[in-house]
Formats: structure tokens, sequence, C-alpha cells
């Protein structure tokens, strides 16, 4: 079944920035997704994950960052791009109130810079259901010595690490186990064996869209199993 996506704005203090939005009929719970630092909303990884998490009984909403929207290389500072998610995050709720269904469970979802911005806003107080992170940048390629980890101990909501094992920025593995293990019992890590952070794995093409696509399950039984039920 084809799930009618919308078009639509949102304002980030009064900038707007574009999103698509996607609801199907009996969806209870919206998984609104960020974009990594190079590519924006309609990269195929990213079409290929919120859709096939519509076609599982998903609401999605897929935005831009306002240094995407504007055409710049350069990622927002964290306070832009933590107000951002506050703004699409509210977006999210509002939409899923006139649907009927004001309490439902919102959660974020990013790949990569977008993840980690998730959690930095989720860190400073931003209400969210939970916590899905498509390729967490633990640290630049090569500089494991300068991990991006601080905030992520405080946050009490559920969070999915989905990494692969040769992804450079997670590199050694164990650095980001050690993470998860000190976050406590509400993070959980799978690792995806060959992939590397664009979750590709050498000699077996295939394109991104079917890449983001195949991460939707696991995603899909996470979130089942951690959002709480409302009726």
């Amino acid at each position: 079944m084809t799930i009618d996506e919308q078009s639509i704005t949102v304002d980030v203090d009064d900038v707007p920035v574009s999103a698509v939005y996607a609801r199907p009929p009996a969806a209870t719970t919206t998984i609104v997704v960020a974009h990594g630092a190079g590519a924006g909303m309609e990269h195929p990884f990213m079409t290929g994950f919120t859709r096939a998490l519509n076609a599982d009984g998903f609401a999605t909403l897929r935005f831009n960052f306002p240094y995407r929207e504007a055409g710049r290389k350069f990622p927002d500072r964290p306070p832009v791009a933590i107000a951002t998610w506050r703004a699409v995050m509210d977006a999210a709720a509002a939409r899923a109130a006139v649907a009927g269904r004001p309490d439902e469970p919102i959660w974020a979802s990013g790949k990569s810079f977008g993840g980690r911005m998730a959690s930095m806003a989720v860190a400073e107080g931003m209400p969210a259901a939970g916590l899905v992170f498509l390729g967490y940048p633990l640290h630049a390629p090569g500089k494991p010595e300068k991990p991006r980890d601080e905030h992520l101990p405080g946050i009490t909501v559920p969070m999915l690490f989905l990494q692969g094992r040769n992804d450079p920025f997670a590199k050694p593995n164990e650095q980001l186990d050690e993470v998860v293990s000190r976050v406590g019992s509400n993070a959980v890590i799978e690792w995806v064996d060959e992939a590397n952070h664009t979750f590709e794995v050498k000699g077996a093409k295939r394109p991104a869209a079917e890449i983001g696509a195949g991460l939707a399950a696991p995603v899909a039984a996470f979130v089942r199993g951690s959002a709480p039920v409302v009726g």
C-alpha cells in the first residue's frame, strides 16, 4: 500500500524549513527522522527508510535542517539544530493531535549528525518517546580520543543504536559498546556486520533506498517493544 506524503513547512525561529509528513490510517506512533550532515531529507536512504516505516504502520516526518534548506554545506551549530528538532517534534505532535491522537508517542531518529543533534536536544529537555540512531558519530574518523558521548548517560528514554561494524565513526567498536553499557538498560546496540557509516557492505552493491528500507524492521521492532501503549 502506498501512503500519501504531504510536503509541509516548519518554522524554526521564523525561518521555514521543508518537511515531508506521511501517516498510515491506523498509525499509533510517529517517528521523526533527520538527515545526516552530507545529504538532505530527499536522499534515497531517507526516503527508503521512512517509506518502509509507513508501510509497517508508522507515521513519519522527515525534514531539512536550515543549512540544508539554504543550500549551505556546513552543518548548523548545535543551538540551531536543537531548535530545529524542537520545532519539528512540536509539528509532529500537532499532526498527531489533528488525527485524534493527542497523546501519541513521538520518537526522534536520525542519520549520524541528525541523530546526535536529536540526542542533545533530548538531553536538554526536549520531550521524546525514544531515540533511534542510524550510525551514531561517536567521534571523527581516526580520533577515538575525542568522543561525543558526554550527554548520553543522562538520557533515560529508550535508545536504539544501529551501527555498522566498519563505520570509521565508531572504531574501535568496543568504545561504543562501553558507552551504551554506561548509559544503562534503556540503551540497546545492534551491530550490522561489514557495514560502513552509510550501511553499505563491501561487495554487496545495493541502492541507497533499499539500504534505508532494510533498517526499518529492527527500528519498528524496537519501537513497538519500548513505546508506551496509548489507547
